[in-house]
């Protein structure tokens, strides 16, 4: 009897090579990018896409262009060209980082007629597991749980993950919020759209969630380093799933509202308004940052009503 051709796609080098060791059939692709930051277009790797993702990495993390090319454009060729597998299986994590590139990758699969069924690994808590963990960091065994345990994506899965990259590819994110409650076997899928609604400004503080967060972090631990409060920044994001770099990033912007010394890093008066919700600081923090089709300081997040509202 013939054996299943599977065909696997990863969140990360990380994860690929764990599934390496693993005793599972099939083919790998890894895909490596960031698509919860910067600009995007719909058209997953075309020639608006590839030159604004260049642009953005490139600018926001010194990251080459060749690189790049090497590294997911390269992946992306070999990707449409790969045919005949019975089950495409795509291994990703519960967060908006992971979730926003699945729902491209999802699109991509559909431009390029890749119509085989799809079935999801996500870290989400099985029976016997005291907490939920990255797939990356689970044990050969309980990894290998999850795999038996995937989820089979029905077309209303496939429909809703395009329309939600669509979505997040336009000028108007408002419609995303309606989508929140939507039923799919995503399971995470809701909780990141609403931390992706949440990275908009606050209506008033101007300040998002994530950086909201790493203030209370400030305020609430005694952090004795910008490194330490990387590390607490980073283990307690939340559904953010950012790496390093990109909560480098975050916290590097956050400066005003801290103060680092010998003693190590505080909240400084600034911070403590911000916190308090007593002074707005939209326009020292606005910029030209980008989430997919939209500029992160053309909304606000109106956290009464959990909408955003256009400016």
């Amino acid at each position: 009897m013939e054996e299943v051709k599977y065909l696997h796609i990863t969140n990360g080098d990380d994860l690929t090579d764990k599934i390496q060791g693993l005793d599972i059939n099939g083919d790998l692709i890894t895909w490596r990018e960031m698509l919860c930051e910067g600009p995007a277009s719909m058209d997953v790797g075309d020639e608006e896409f590839i030159k604004l993702r260049k642009t953005f990495l490139k600018e926001a993390y010194n990251i080459p262009k060749k690189e790049y090319d090497e590294k997911f454009v390269a992946q992306l060729k070999k990707l449409a060209a790969l045919n005949n597998y019975e089950e495409i299986v795509l291994w990703f994590e519960f967060d908006l980082f992971s979730h926003m590139n699945m729902l491209a990758l999802i699109s991509f699969l559909q431009q390029n007629k890749k119509l085989q069924p799809l079935s999801l690994v996500c870290s989400r808590k099985l029976k016997g597991e005291d907490e939920m963990s990255p797939l990356s960091e689970l044990s050969g065994k309980h990894l290998m749980q999850h795999y038996e345990h995937r989820i089979p994506l029905s077309e209303d899965d496939v429909s809703t993950a395009q329309l939600i990259w669509e979505l997040y590819c336009s000028k108007n994110p408002k419609r995303l919020a309606s989508e929140i409650k939507r039923t799919t076997n995503f399971e995470y899928l809701s909780s990141s759209i609403r931390a992706h609604i949440e990275r908009f400004p606050n209506a008033n503080t101007g300040l998002n969630s994530l950086e909201v967060n790493v203030l209370k972090l400030i305020q609430i631990h005694e952090i004795t380093s910008v490194h330490h409060l990387l590390g607490y920044a980073l283990k307690y994001q939340g559904y953010y799933g950012y790496v390093d770099v990109q909560m480098q990033r975050v916290i590097h912007k956050l400066r005003p509202f801290y103060t680092t010394s010998a003693n190590g890093v505080s909240i400084n008066k600034d911070g403590i308004k911000a916190l308090e919700g007593t002074q707005n600081f939209y326009q020292i923090l606005k910029d030209n940052e980008y989430y997919g089709g939209v500029r992160k300081y053309d909304f606000l997040y109106d956290s009464e009503n959990h909408d955003l509202l256009k400016l």
